[in-house]
């Protein structure tokens, strides 16, 4: 049977359909589950929408590394509905799920899209939906449908309909620098400038509910935090206090800010109340105390400190008390951030003299090491925890990279053209694209 979706989604500002990073999958999970999904049929008085439904999701599904995506030339058919389906032929050819699905014109300038998900050795289907939508919408439409078919087959929320904010820096015919913060779809689709500026950028925070990006910018030689709204493009100071002013970090209910400030002679954590514009110091010791990132359920906050000796992962809780150290392996843990779920931390580690992406489970302690760089910094999870991406160096040139949490599943995501770094993955929030 199938179910109506109600799609959230209505873009309020134009975007670039074309892609500003190209996903490489240069290393996938061993038993990637093969998957067919086959070209969608179009019914309608009109021309055929403009995007590609079905290789859209066929391209989201492959690039998780968790699937096999058929390649369509080798498909022995196209059905576009269950009556259609020949489930004997689709076992022959290997393959474990079917997808199959149609587009249908749905007033001026919409759609209907429908699909239905098969497992084709049982022979019946797991999900299906119908979705309206409109030409502006289509990708994420998309997005959403493979979201969908990922978190059926594999129990885990996707994460396609997400966005990635980060910074890139060119420099000028005249020498001068141009730097830009920038937002791009997950699949790296979509790419919108949200800020440009001559000097540097520095660490963009999402808020909970994506509607908004903190940073830090270094305009005329002073730094300073910055709210940005995406929609309308607005910005609000919200410290700039004599010395340092830098790691802005949202509270999950999107009401706090965490930051590092040296107002008072020492890197110390401050919590800035948005609403009230209150300032509250948090930690109170002579090493520096920075990066902090606040827990998922709001109640502990981690920052790296050097208070041992060393640059190390600490806790404390965000309304003050005692600090605890988290980390212990290594002379050197940084920049940590919480998993959605709260059980892990990923973190930059030294190791060896070289600077690699590492996930910590927090019940065990356990360290995994994750990426194989020599300057790889700024990781960041995904909303759903499987995947976390990263700035690193590839011939001497800033890119983004991305790896799954159990390190099987690897990524490079180049540029076009600048130096790339500072990239954070969005929450699941819609808000970001209205």
């Amino acid at each position: 049977m199938i179910a109506r979706l109600t799609l959230l989604l209505m873009l309020l500002c134009f975007s670039l359909n074309a892609a500003a990073l190209n996903i490489e999958i240069t290393q996938g999970a061993e038993g990637a589950v093969p998957i067919a999904v086959v070209p969608f049929g179009w019914t309608g008085p009109g021309t055929p929408p403009s995007e590609d439904i079905a290789s859209i999701i066929r391209y989201d599904l492959a690039h998780s590394g968790r699937f096999r995506a058929m390649p369509v030339k080798d498909m022995l058919a196209q059905p576009h509905n269950d009556s259609e389906v020949e489930f004997r032929d689709w076992k022959a050819l290997g393959m474990d799920n079917l997808v199959v699905g149609q587009v249908t014109a749905n007033g001026e300038g919409g759609y209907l899209i429908r699909f239905q998900l098969f497992d084709v050795f049982k022979g019946e289907q797991l999900t299906g939906a119908e979705a309206p939508t409109t030409v502006k919408d289509l990708r994420s439409s998309a997005h959403q449908i493979a979201d969908i078919i990922y978190e059926k087959l594999t129990g885990q929320r996707g994460a396609f309909d997400t966005r990635i904010a980060y910074v890139t820096s060119t420099r000028k015919a005249d020498g001068s620098q141009q730097v830009m913060l920038k937002v791009v779809d997950a699949d790296g689709f979509n790419p919108e400038t949200i800020l440009t500026s001559r000097d540097p950028l520095m660490s963009p925070a999402w808020s909970p509910d994506g509607r908004y990006i903190a940073y830090v910018s270094l305009e005329n030689k002073q730094a300073a935090i910055y709210v940005q709204e995406l929609r309308p493009a607005r910005r609000q100071k919200v410290a700039s206090f004599k010395g340092i002013n830098s790691a802005p970090a949202w509270s999950p209910d999107g009401r706090k800010l965490a930051m590092t400030l040296s107002k008072d002679g020492n890197p110390e954590i401050y919590i800035y109340d948005i609403n009230r514009k209150t300032l509250a110091r948090l930690t109170n010791h002579y090493a520096i105390d920075t990066e902090p990132a606040w827990s998922p359920d709001g109640r502990y906050l981690v920052f790296t400190s050097d208070r041992g000796g060393r640059p190390q992962i600490y806790r404390i809780p965000s309304f003050g008390g005692k600090v605890t150290r988290v980390t212990f392996e290594g002379d050197y843990n940084a920049r940590a951030s919480y998993s959605g779920d709260g059980k892990l931390l990923t973190l930059v580690t030294r190791r060896g003299g070289a600077f690699r992406i590492a996930v910590l489970d927090l019940a065990s302690g356990s360290q995994q090491l994750l990426s194989d760089g020599d300057l790889d910094e700024s990781p960041s999870f995904a909303p759903n925890g499987s995947m976390v991406i990263y700035a690193t160096k590839n011939g001497g040139k800033g890119e983004l990279a991305a790896v799954s949490v159990d390190g099987q599943v690897h990524q490079r995501l180049p540029e076009q053209v600048g130096d790339v770094r500072e990239p954070v993955w969005s929450p699941f929030a819609r808000n970001n694209r209205r």
